[in-house]
C-alpha cells in the first residue's frame, strides 16, 4: 500500500505527512461497509472507524472552489461577478473533475468493496469526482492550501480555463458545445443534431468513443454529416463533435458572410477525422 500511495503522491506533487489522509480520501464507503459487515462480533465499529471519503468530499468540494475562484480573480482583472462565477462552475463542475481523475488515473487507487469493483464503480463520473474532491482535502488538511493551489494550476485550469476564457471572449456556451450547436442551426433554420456511436476503443477503464452529429432529415433520419468528435465517455464524444461542428460552422459563416450549411461544409474529411481520433 505504500508504494502504492508513494505512486500517487507523485501524480499529486505531494509527499503526505499524514498518509491516512490520503488512504481516507480513496476509501469509498462500500468498502467501509463491507468491512463492518464481515467483522467478528464486537469489532464492527472499530471495522467501520477506518473512515471512508464522504466527509472528505464535502471539505474538498470548498476548497476546491476556493483555490479556483482565487486563481480565476487573479488572473482576470477584467472580469465581473458574473463571468468569475459561470467559469468557476464550469471548473469545479462534477464532469470537469471527472475528466481530472480520468487524467491522472486515479480510478486505479480507488478502493472499494468487491462487490462494486466488479461492477465498474471506478469507472463512474461520479465516483471519480467525488473521490477527486476528497483527495483535494486531504491535500488541504496535510499541506494547507499551496499543495491544492499547484494541482488546481496543472490540472483543474490549465488548458480548460484558457479555453473557457475564449469561449467567454467569443460569447459562447462555456463548454455546453451542444445546446450551442442547438442554438446555432435553430438560428439558421438548419435543422437538429442527432449524434450517433461510431466506434469504441480501448480497455474499458480507458474507453474511447467517436460520435458523429449529423443533422436531423426529413422523418427523424440522421442526414448531413457535420463532424465527428472523440472522448473518454459519450457525452464528452458528444460535446467533442458538437464543437468542431461550431468551428465549421462559425469558419463557414466568416468566409461566406452567411450563417448556412452547404454540403460542402457537411462533408467529411479525412484530415477531420484524424484530428479526431
Amino acid at each position: 500500500m505504500e508504494a502504492v500511495l508513494s505512486e500517487l503522491e507523485a501524480v499529486l506533487g505531494h509527499g503526505f505527512a499524514s498518509p491516512e489522509l490520503l488512504l481516507c480520501a480513496l476509501t469509498h464507503r462500500s468498502l467501509t461497509n463491507e468491512r463492518g459487515a464481515n467483522a467478528p462480533a464486537g469489532g464492527k465499529e472499530e471495522a467501520a472507524g477506518a473512515g471512508d471519503n464522504e466527509r472528505l468530499e464535502f471539505l474538498g468540494d470548498a476548497v476546491l472552489g476556493l483555490v479556483v475562484a482565487e486563481a480565476l480573480y487573479g488572473l482576470h482583472p477584467e472580469w465581473q461577478e458574473g463571468e468569475l462565477t459561470r467559469v468557476r462552475a464550469q471548473l469545479v463542475s462534477r464532469q470537469h473533475m471527472a475528466e481530472v481523475a480520468v487524467a491522472i488515473g486515479l480510478g486505479d487507487y480507488l478502493r472499494l468493496s468487491r462487490g462494486e469493483d466488479k461492477s465498474g464503480l471506478r469507472r463512474k463520473s461520479t465516483v471519480l469526482s467525488n473521490t477527486m474532491e476528497a483527495v483535494m482535502a486531504a491535500l488541504f488538511l496535510d499541506g494547507g492550501l499551496e499543495p491544492v493551489r499547484a494541482f488546481a494550476r496543472r490540472y483543474v485550469l490549465g488548458e480548460a480555463a484558457e479555453q473557457l476564457a475564449e469561449e467567454l471572449r467569443h460569447g459562447a456556451a462555456l463548454g455546453n458545445y451542444k445546446s450551442a450547436l442547438q442554438e446555432h442551426l435553430q438560428a439558421v433554420q438548419a435543422g437538429s443534431p442527432v449524434y450517433r456511436v461510431k466506434s469504441e476503443s480501448g480497455p474499458d477503464h480507458r474507453k474511447r468513443f467517436l460520435v458523429e452529429v449529423r443533422l436531423k432529415a426529413e422523418g427523424g433520419e440522421p442526414g448531413k454529416p457535420l463532424a465527428r468528435g472523440m472522448g473518454s465517455t459519450k457525452k464528452h464524444a458528444e460535446q467533442d463533435a458538437a464543437r468542431r461542428a461550431l468551428d465549421r460552422l462559425t469558419a463557414a459563416a466568416a468566409k461566406d458572410g452567411a450563417l448556412t450549411v452547404d454540403t460542402e461544409l457537411t462533408a467529411d474529411t479525412e484530415e477531420e477525422e484524424q484530428a479526431a481520433e
